[in-house]
C-alpha cells in the first residue's frame, strides 16, 4: 500500500483552503475597517481576533462582532 501523497494532489488541496482563508480575512478586515461600530467596543480587538486566530477569527467576526447599522 503506498501512503505518499504526491505533491501535486497536496497543492490541490491546498490551494482552495489557503484562497478562501485569504478571502475571508481580507473581507472581515475590510468591513472592521469600514464599520463605524462593533459589538464589545474594540476595533482593535477585534482586528487582532481576525488575524490571529486565522479561519476561525474572520468567522467569529461576521457572527458575534459585526453591529448593525
Amino acid at each position: 500500500m503506498n501512503d505518499n501523497v504526491n505533491v501535486g494532489q497536496l497543492i490541490a488541496l491546498l490551494v482552495p483552503l489557503v484562497l478562501v482563508e485569504l478571502g475571508l480575512l481580507g473581507f472581515a478586515l475590510y468591513d472592521l475597517v469600514k464599520r463605524k461600530h462593533v459589538r464589545g467596543g474594540s476595533k482593535l480587538l477585534w482586528g487582532i481576533i481576525i488575524v490571529v486566530f486565522e479561519f476561525f477569527g474572520p468567522i467569529l467576526y461576521f457572527v458575534l462582532g459585526r453591529e448593525e447599522e
